[in-house]
């Protein structure tokens, strides 16, 4: 069995992509090193890595948490993965209609607005 750090820098690739992660990479420090392992350890090598829902149920529960708790700054990250994840533009305003249900209307609003941008740059080439 491969370890969860090998295992997370595969799955974090998968779904961010190379690019993403290559940035990522070259933007660590001797300081953010040990956040750096934790994540891909933990979030990508046992959570984003087990198979028990699939990585769009995953897109969604992620996008949906995010917005919920008012954690903007990763939505766009997690918007651009939907390419990779699967989920559709269609599956992430059904996640934000709950947000705003369950957790407010100006987080899934605020949320919206950066996923309209977000899927607007995809759609450039951005």
């Amino acid at each position: 069995m491969t370890d969860p750090l090998t295992k997370g820098m595969k799955t974090r690739t998968e779904v961010l992509g190379e690019a993403h992660v290559a940035r990522a990479k070259a933007a660590t420090t001797d300081f953010d090193a040990p956040f750096q392992a934790l994540i891909t350890e933990s979030a990508w090598g046992r959570v984003w890595s087990d198979d028990s829902i699939t990585r769009r149920e995953r897109s969604m529960l992620t996008l949906a948490l995010l917005a919920a708790t008012g954690n903007f700054d990763e939505i766009p990250m997690h918007i651009r993965a939907t390419a990779r994840t699967g989920a559709s533009e269609s599956d992430v305003i059904q996640a934000f209609l709950h947000v705003a249900i369950y957790a407010g209307v100006p987080k899934a609003n605020h949320a919206i607005k950066l996923a309209k941008q977000t899927f607007a740059e995809m759609a450039a080439g951005e």
